[in-house]
């Protein structure tokens, strides 16, 4: 996974998505653009299962962790 945060790497995406768009690309940098792309799409899906998992547990009053999925 990439050291940026989240919000840098959708910025990232946001800005080859334009860039793809306006269609100003050689065939060799669109396609760099777009492994970039996909690999920005699986850092962040990788970021977001890391927050999804650490808002699913919760401490109850007697410290046990609940997974909400299981409710």
């Amino acid at each position: 996974m990439a050291t940026e945060s989240f919000e840098q790497a959708m910025q990232r995406l946001e800005q080859i998505v334009y860039q793809l768009e306006q269609g100003q690309l050689s065939l060799e940098e669109s396609v760099h653009s777009f492994e970039e792309g996909m690999q920005l799409c699986k850092d962040c899906e990788a970021m977001l299962n890391q927050a999804k998992e650490a808002i699913v547990k919760v401490k109850q009053e007697d410290g046990k962790e609940v997974d909400f999925e299981e409710k």
